[in-house]
């Protein structure tokens, strides 16, 4: 190798976190094929040095590559099971590069292919106003509650939330997580995705007059004091774009269309499309009902659209799966990760430089740690 397998380029150590490095003019407009191939040598050169992880909602062309698909639950327990990896690149999102630096050893460095791949969600909550909630909900006289951040959520409000003594959980382990909470607490502050939050607590008998929506941008929420103190779940008001788009008409319609069709949903869409619904759960548990269903079976899934697209054809010859959203869904953000930005990224390692690493500030680093660290324990 040309240089030390570990050297961080000191243009980036200049560049603030999210600051999109442009891709090097050679890496575009090469042909998929070429791209393959240079990838697999990149790959096969760097050997058990590298781990690369796909987020499900990662296009074909570059999941394929991935040592590991799952969803960010999954995704965060294969960390600490390469200590032998000095390199994990994620292909998927800032969050979820971030999680995996928190979860990392200390010689181990993440990077993002594409530092554009954020999420819409986790910058519906921004540190300074779950601070400003926090004292409000104080001053309200609410002090009984526990903080629980979705992994879809910057490292600071991971941080916040671990020194609060909460947890993070994902949509594979949400419920856990709230019983978790509730043994600690008599309430729930939940964000920033209000939907996973409703629809959980709803799932587990929570009645949704229990329930109330913390609006960021108004004072103390939106909210009066006796409203709050009702509340068992104070739901962040944040969203999923992509999931926000099915809709309970569109259930109808397929459901005319295609008589017996069974519908299945991701947690992040709003709680009427739950209710319509035959079926809802993570990704995770979306693939393994639709897996273990009996040959023959038609299902309509409420997700993104390469998770959809990518279950209708693994199991085209014994199954129909159908997205729920006629138009597609696609993750726009997660869409950013390309093959031409993988190579890139591979590459430059072959030749000892490493772009794009993901580094969360030592100051947040632990309480993240804290948080994760519960989530991972939380069965």
């Amino acid at each position: 190798m040309a240089a030390s397998f570990l050297t961080v380029l000191t243009d980036f150590e200049k560049q603030s976190l999210g600051e999109r490095q442009p891709l090097p003019e050679r890496y575009l407009g090469l042909p998929d094929e070429e791209m393959a191939e240079r990838i697999a040598l990149a790959r096969a050169t760097l050997g058990a040095r590298l781990v690369i992880l796909g987020h499900h909602y990662q296009r074909d062309e570059v999941i394929r590559f991935a040592d590991y698909t799952g969803d960010s639950f999954r995704l965060a327990r294969q960390i600490s099971q390469h200590p032998e990896a000095g390199v994990i690149v994620f292909c998927g999102v800032h969050f979820m590069a971030e999680s995996a630096d928190v979860l990392a050893a200390d010689h181990q460095q993440v990077i993002l292919p594409d530092l554009a791949a954020g999420c819409s969600m986790a910058d519906m909550a921004a540190p300074d106003q779950l601070e400003t909630c926090w004292e409000e909900l104080q001053q309200m006289g609410v002090r009984d509650v526990v903080p629980v951040t979705y992994i879809n959520s910057a490292a600071s409000i991971k941080a916040f939330v671990g020194e609060q003594g909460g947890t993070v959980c994902t949509s594979s382990n949400a419920a856990a997580s709230l019983r978790w909470a509730f043994e600690r607490g008599g309430k729930i502050l939940f964000l920033p995705d209000q939907h996973l939050g409703r629809n959980t607590a709803y799932k587990m008998g929570i009645p949704l007059d229990e329930m109330v929506v913390w609006d960021p941008d108004a004072i103390f929420g939106g909210l009066d004091p006796d409203e709050v103190q009702r509340a068992r779940m104070i739901l962040w008001k944040g969203h999923c774009s992509v999931h926000t788009r099915f809709t309970a008409a569109q259930i109808e319609a397929l459901r005319r269309a295609h008589p017996g069709i069974r519908v299945i949903v991701h947690p992040e869409v709003p709680w009427d499309v739950v209710q319509a619904a035959d079926d809802s759960g993570s990704t995770e548990y979306i693939i393994r009902q639709v897996k273990q269903s009996p040959a023959g079976s038609a299902w309509a899934v409420g997700t993104e659209i390469h998770l959809v697209n990518r279950l209708a054809h693994e199991l085209r010859e014994t199954h129909t799966v159908l997205s729920l959203d006629q138009m597609g869904c696609l993750c726009s953000t997660m869409f950013r990760v390309s093959p031409n930005h993988l190579l890139w990224i591979l590459e430059e390692l072959v030749e000892g430089r490493v772009h794009n690493r993901i580094q969360v500030p030592a100051e947040q680093k632990h309480w993240n740690r804290v948080a994760l660290d519960r989530m991972l324990s939380i069965r």
